[in-house]
């Protein structure tokens, strides 16, 4: 038995899925919508309220620009669930490598990065590219460990999403909800992708500048927990690995109009994560303060 949580900005997209979840489910369910067109409230909150008013002890929470295509998969989830009473949550896309440099939930600037795992049916609302199925399964697994996954889909326990709640005080917005809260749940419980679920996903999402403040405000939060590690990449290279990454994301920032300021503040978060501490977090102040020099030269 589940609950589906959906925060909608669009009744018609909303009678769709619904209809959509019903026929493909295959187990008891509720779903609860909330009408949020004008964007009265933020994700996190509703979610938070979703939680507290859900009747079933398995969550899911999805958008509503979303079919799912596996028949049955409710069932499976809650196979999912009872079979591995570590996982606290579950997505169709994720990252085994959460960076420290800020990033959606994959970092392509890292020359080693962690996989990228995901089962979903990619669409392209904003560029008009044709959807695929994007199947990345490296390990040839049915479950992966990962650092962090996509909200486009997640499910959890209800007691998690209870003890672990969505940040609405510190995300204000409808971006970095699902990373924030796979950090905070993955302190505690295991965070995976599933490929036994597969759904189709109409937008690629939208990175603007509110989403770029609000992945922000993410890394802040946990400096002192990034990076993390899901797939035990070598320890010892991360901060090399970092460092590189730190570079490009300075001089593309550079180029995009930010000041040495804001993303000196970047750097100063960083200071807290366990791969730059003391002399370490030094070394790369000047790295970037070099990016900045040469950019103003």
């Amino acid at each position: 038995m589940i609950s589906v949580i959906i925060c909608s900005a669009d009744p018609a997209a909303l009678q769709l899925v619904k209809e959509n979840v019903a026929e493909t489910i295959g187990t008891d369910h509720e779903i609860i919508a909330f009408a949020n067109a004008n964007a009265e409230k933020g994700i996190c909150e509703l979610y938070n309220e979703g939680t507290k008013q859900a009747k079933y002890d398995i969550l899911v929470f999805m958008h509503e620009d979303i079919e799912m295509k596996t028949v049955h998969w409710g069932a499976r989830v809650l196979e999912i669930f009872a079979g591995n009473p570590k996982l606290g949550l579950v997505g169709v896309a994720g990252g085994g490598y959460k960076s420290l440099v800020p990033s959606s939930w994959y970092n392509a600037d890292l020359e080693m990065n962690g996989g990228f795992y995901c089962n979903l049916i990619q669409g392209f609302k904003h560029s008009g590219r044709e959807a695929f199925l994007d199947y990345r399964n490296a390990k040839n697994e049915k479950l992966t460990k990962v650092a962090s996954i996509d909200g486009c889909w997640m499910a959890t326990r209800k007691e998690v999403a209870l003890t672990h709640p969505f940040d609405q005080h510190l995300l204000k917005h409808f971006h970095a909800y699902d990373i924030d809260f796979s950090l905070a749940v993955g302190r505690q419980y295991d965070v995976a992708v599933t490929y036994e679920v597969l759904l189709s996903h109409f937008s690629e999402g939208n990175f603007s500048q509110v989403w770029e403040n609000e992945i922000s405000k993410v890394h802040k939060k946990w400096s002192a927990v990034l990076p993390v590690n899901a797939d035990g990449l070598d320890e010892k290279s991360l901060l090399r690995y970092e460092r590189r990454a730190f570079r490009l994301y300075f001089e593309r920032k550079l180029d995009q109009g930010k000041t040495y300021k804001e993303l000196m503040q970047v750097c100063w978060n960083a200071r807290h994560s366990r791969i730059f501490k003391g002399l370490k977090w030094y070394k790369m102040y000047v790295d970037l303060w070099r990016v900045w020099r040469k950019g103003n030269d």
